[in-house]
């Protein structure tokens, strides 16, 4: 396949949305015709690269001394498949879709990939989303209501199930070689002035844009439904933890994450403040994540080794009214071309990606179709 076919498809971004997308159009045998561009790539840091950091959320980091010297490049992040996300028909879709995919790959490849089956529980102090309980349940293996009695004080409900947690910055990495060594994707470092200039050439029919937060700023896109939600964790060694434990409570948000592959390394959270992306770590947060997790799971982070780590602070790619996942057109150089939005996932990129790269590609099917009947013409 000649080079200019690289360039037929170009996603803008490298975080978990784009590289989902990739994935997907590399399923259907597009790989050789894809161009990745991003100003940060799998393996990079930057305030600014949010994937790497779920649920560290960002490399504003705030070193805790300790004896054992970890290996941070390695333990930055964690995420996991939660209730978190919104109860609309799309976010319940793409839930499900991406439980799917997680599953798969926790069955089938969970060493490479960095997914993991972990057992997981959540409550609510109060509004449960019964809607979202009562359609996951369907799904998630091994789910059940908590019953009353054996709920901590304070909390209305509860559930349980088997559930996957990832390693996020080690997954990016294992999509990134992927993409790159199988399906041939090609990736170009580079920071877009505006969506049109991701038309790179003349064959350039149709562009992804999976740009998280840049969305609100980029040219030709600048979303003002976009904003920051600002969180802050801590990174800790606790061996004992093994499930992911997470509380919704009328104003805060508490959970506990472990991380497969890292030694025993959790994540420790948090905050979830709206329209804030100050990426500085505040001791009386650190301190206020410390309590309220060692209340929760006192057997694993109080009374078992816990050495804390690294405090971490950043801005999830958050939108009004939810993610974006729409097609348009655009005028570039005078001509209508393809343009396909993909953005405002919020904290859970990671869990509706998937579902959201289908969704993306769907809507663009019959150009898909005819660039495949280029290409098959090509080979001839």
């Amino acid at each position: 396949m000649t080079a200019s076919w690289a360039d037929s498809i170009v996603i803008v971004g490298a975080g978990i949305i784009g590289l989902d997308v990739a994935l997907v159009l590399c399923k259907r045998g597009l790989g050789q015709c894809i161009t990745v561009v991003a100003e940060y790539l799998p393996g990079d840091t930057s305030p600014s690269y949010t994937s790497p950091w779920y649920d560290a959320l960002c490399p504003c980091q705030t070193h805790i001394e300790t004896n054992t010297g970890p290996d941070m490049s390695c333990s930055r992040a964690g995420c996991n498949f939660s209730c978190i996300s919104g109860s609309d028909a799309n976010a319940l879709r793409w839930d499900k879709l991406g439980y799917a995919h997680l599953t798969s790959l926790a069955s089938h490849n969970p060493t490479e990939s960095f997914v993991s089956w972990t057992q997981s529980v959540e409550y609510w102090d109060a509004h449960a989303p019964r809607d979202k309980i009562e359609s996951i349940s369907g799904y998630l293996k091994d789910f059940k209501t908590i019953p009353q009695q054996e709920l901590p004080p304070g909390v209305e409900y509860g559930m349980s199930c088997t559930s996957v947690t990832v390693n996020a910055p080690k997954h990016l990495t294992y999509l990134y070689n992927l993409l790159k060594d199988h399906y041939g994707v090609r990736f170009l470092r580079q920071k877009l002035p505006s969506i049109q200039a991701a038309y790179v050439s003349p064959q350039t029919q149709i562009v992804f844009n999976c740009t998280g937060n840049a969305a609100r700023t980029l040219a030709g896109v600048q979303d003002a439904k976009c904003f920051p939600t600002r969180g802050q964790v801590v990174l800790a060694r606790a061996p004992m933890m093994r499930r992911n434990v997470m509380r919704h409570g009328r104003d805060y948000e508490t959970y506990i994450i472990p991380r497969p592959q890292s030694n025993g390394n959790v994540i420790l959270g948090g905050f979830m403040q709206k329209g804030n992306n100050d990426p500085s770590t505040y001791g009386h947060e650190t301190d206020s994540i410390v309590r309220r997790t060692r209340d929760l799971c006192p057997q694993e982070l109080r009374d078992g080794p816990c050495e804390m780590l690294a405090v971490f602070a950043g801005a999830r790619p958050s939108r009004e009214g939810g993610a974006r996942v729409e097609r348009e057109s655009i005028s570039v150089g005078g001509s209508e071309r393809v343009l396909v939005h993909n953005y405002g996932a919020g904290g859970t990129g990671f869990q509706a990606g998937y579902g959201m790269a289908l969704d993306a590609v769907a809507c663009v099917d019959d150009a898909l179709r005819e660039l495949e009947q280029q290409v098959s013409r090509a080979k001839l």
